[in-house]
């Protein structure tokens, strides 16, 4: 697994909707307060204090924020403004994306995009196997994921205990990048429809569990692929 270190977003020249002067870089303890202060901006059920710290307290998991650099004309360090973050957890061989998230004020800049590469890169790159949920009304997240080689391979029922809206189940891994099902455990054959999500047709086995990690534990509030 390749080592965490500061990676700036993309150029804004590059990719349309990036924003300049931001870095994603390992969380520490110390950032959990603005970690939180972004989580009860951004839903209904969020995270506690002891969650996040379950959860970046687990051995081989990814822990990230996007950190702000200072503004001037003289470029600076991170003034220590977190504008996002991605909690991973690793299960054997796959990572288990739990939470991703961007401050209300700083969405679409690309700040979610830039801390799922990081999450890919740091798990393996196109050798990564990584997965998760996201709620079927989530377009805007479903496309991201759509974009970065996720695959929505089954559905989990009445996985968010706010509304009891299902969670499409998603896969990113060395046989979906080939348009194969066969590394995932639990799935067969081969990729659904890619234009399923885009369409709201809920890809998968209609009403199966679909696949997940090994020894994943029952879903928490709000738990999962999560972005908005």
């Amino acid at each position: 697994m390749s080592p965490l270190v500061p990676s700036p977003i993309p150029d804004p020249r590059e990719r349309r909707g990036t924003q300049r002067g931001t870095a994603v870089q390992r969380l520490a303890f110390a950032d959990l307060p603005q970690v939180l202060a972004i989580e009860r901006r951004s839903y209904r059920a969020p995270w506690s204090l002891a969650m996040f710290v379950l959860e970046t307290a687990k051995p081989g998991g990814l822990s990230i924020v996007a950190r702000s650099f200072s503004t001037g004309a003289t470029p600076g360090p991170p003034t220590g403004g977190l504008v996002g973050y991605a909690i991973v957890s690793r299960y054997d061989d796959a990572f288990h994306v739990m939470n991703v998230c961007v401050d209300p004020n700083r969405r679409r800049e690309g700040i979610a995009r830039a801390l799922l590469l990081h999450v890919i890169e740091a798990a393996g790159g196109e050798q990564a196997r990584l997965t998760l949920e996201v709620r079927p009304s989530n377009r805007g997240a479903r496309g991201l994921y759509d974009e970065l080689g996720f695959v929505a391979v089954g559905t989990r029922r009445n996985y968010y205990r706010d509304d009891g809206e299902d969670a499409l189940i998603m896969w990113r891994t060395p046989a979906t990048l080939q348009g194969r099902l066969d590394d995932i455990p639990g799935a067969e054959g081969p990729v659904p429809d890619l234009a399923g999500p885009r369409h709201g047709r809920a890809p998968g086995v209609p009403g199966s569990k679909g696949p997940v990690p090994p020894d994943v534990v029952p879903p928490l509030p709000e738990r999962g692929g999560r972005r908005r």
